[in-house]
């Protein structure tokens, strides 16, 4: 007989794990399911992100950036090293052992909060009375029967057309986590967050690593006046960024990876590289779903079609995350889930999509929330822009990062805070203080009046802020 449940969440990924959390804490029967597997075939919940995303990437980058500071900076300290060298076998087992207490604290929230876990995939089969039956395909198949269905299957790769992966020489971002060494040289087609995140590891290991954008601009999506900070920054570090190209041909042989593509100015080039890393983009993960079988609407590139409220086409069926429209981004779909779990339980979940912060974990960090100065000047709204430099900020002196700014941007008329954008040291952290104001609508002024600990990098915000009325006061 099948087995009933309120909630079936079919992924354990960020969106999914959280959402089958939540609907437990507010009273329902939950089923979550989910097929990643560890090294031993066991349950690894956590998606992509836990597995091959956001946790083992900054595993990889905190390790490098040690190496990286031992190398070039300890000197200035009066620290002398004599003799380093990077065990890259160690580096790959600690991040694998960062992942694996991850998937374990996922399965120890699930069981505290007493939702049932099954290791598997999940599928629609039918709609019955009153719900929907799902099968559970793994070690040992089931059926499961739920009131309301939340799909969480997350993302995955996308490869270039006609050069699959093989993870060993053209990686995608998995293959990537895994390099078993420091490559001499190292291709990465796709200057975004991953490409440049992956190539800041490796290239502070040692590797020559160039990057293959076809993009005319860099970080297109980042405010431009950041964007360009951040790109100094990169080129002086040592990445080779090669904007506006079309890449042609991919060729592995004896001697590696042969790249052909045609530069920004029409020349035909060629890169020949030890491993190349493709990153230009994911697709929704929903083959095998069924979604076909119960008649659930996808749209032309295989995302779930949901409403603001991420309803799907069908009665008691939601989406999350990842395999449905806006930002593919952890946070977003944890919001997104604690949302929908709300709204099942009859309150009013909100996700606020213009509060949503971006992160690159690379050195220096880039993080920002809200509208770029591009996009103010699209829409023709009338803004006050105000920066202050990490150079003229004591914390950062001491710590002897002194690379980016804080960026505010605010309505010209009412001083309301639009964007605020960094590129610096801590940026990641440092960003949250701007989605809290933005949240309740603050005004520049607002962040300007507000006391900052003294030395501190969130200084360096108070100061942007003040420069908005062009009245910082160490700069």
């Amino acid at each position: 007989m099948s087995k009933q449940f309120d909630v079936i969440v079919i992924g354990a990924g960020p969106g999914g794990y959280i959402a089958a959390i939540r609907a437990a804490q507010l009273g329902m029967q939950v089923a979550c399911i989910d097929e990643w597997k560890n090294d031993k075939g066991g349950p690894a919940p956590g998606g992509t992100c836990t597995n091959v995303g956001c946790i083992p990437s900054k595993a990889l980058l905190q390790s490098s950036e040690h190496f990286d500071q031992a190398s070039h900076h300890f000197a200035e300290h009066g620290i002398a090293v004599k003799g380093l060298s990077m065990d890259v076998a160690t580096m790959i087992g600690r991040k694998d052992k960062v992942v694996k207490q991850n998937n374990e604290g996922i399965l120890y929230l699930l069981k505290k909060n007493k939702v049932s876990f099954f290791h598997g995939r999940g599928s629609f089969v039918k709609a019955v009375e009153g719900g929907y039956e799902i099968l559970v395909t793994g070690a040992a198949s089931e059926t499961l029967t739920g009131k309301q269905v939340i799909v969480a299957t997350g993302s995955r790769a996308r490869a270039l057309p006609g050069t699959p992966f093989d993870e060993e020489n053209i990686l995608s971002n998995d293959g990537a986590l895994r390099i078993g060494t420091v490559p001499k040289k190292l291709g990465l087609i796709g200057a975004g967050v991953i490409g440049l995140e992956m190539g800041s590891v490796w290239r502070r290991l040692g590797s020559d690593v160039t990057i293959l954008e076809g993009l005319p601009t860099f970080l297109g999506a980042v405010d431009e006046q950041i964007a360009k900070e951040a790109h100094k920054a990169f080129v002086k570090q040592g990445l080779k960024i090669e904007l506006g190209v079309a890449v042609g041909d991919i060729k592995t042989g004896k001697k590696g990876v042969s790249v052909a593509y045609t530069n920004a100015k029409g020349e035909a080039q060629a890169l020949l590289v030890d491993k190349l890393i493709v990153s230009v983009g994911r697709y929704a993960n929903t083959e095998g779903l069924n979604a076909e079988v119960v008649g659930l609407t996808l749209d032309e590139r295989g995302l779930v079609v949901v409403d603001d409220d991420c309803k799907t086409n069908l009665p008691g069926v939601w989406a999350v995350g990842d395999v449905v429209r806006g930002p593919m981004l952890a946070h977003k779909a944890e919001e997104e889930g604690v949302a929908v779990a709300e709204r099942i339980a009859g309150q009013h979940g909100h996700v606020n999509f213009n509060t949503v912060p971006w992160v690159i974990y690379t050195s220096p960090e880039i993080a920002w929330v809200g509208q770029t100065e591009q996009q103010l000047k699209a829409s023709g709204r009338t803004y006050k822009a105000g920066t202050f430099p990490f150079l003229a900020n004591g914390r950062a002196r001491a710590l002897g990062d002194t690379t980016g700014m804080v960026k505010f941007l605010a309505d010209a008329v009412t001083d309301e805070i639009l964007g605020v954008h960094i590129v610096g040291p801590m940026a990641s952290e440092l960003i949250a203080e701007a989605v809290v104001a933005m949240e309740f609508r603050a005004s520049s002024e607002d962040i300007a009046r507000i006391c900052h600990a003294h030395p501190s990098l969130s200084e360096a915000t108070k100061e942007a802020a003040l420069a908005v009325d062009k009245r910082s006061l160490n700069f």
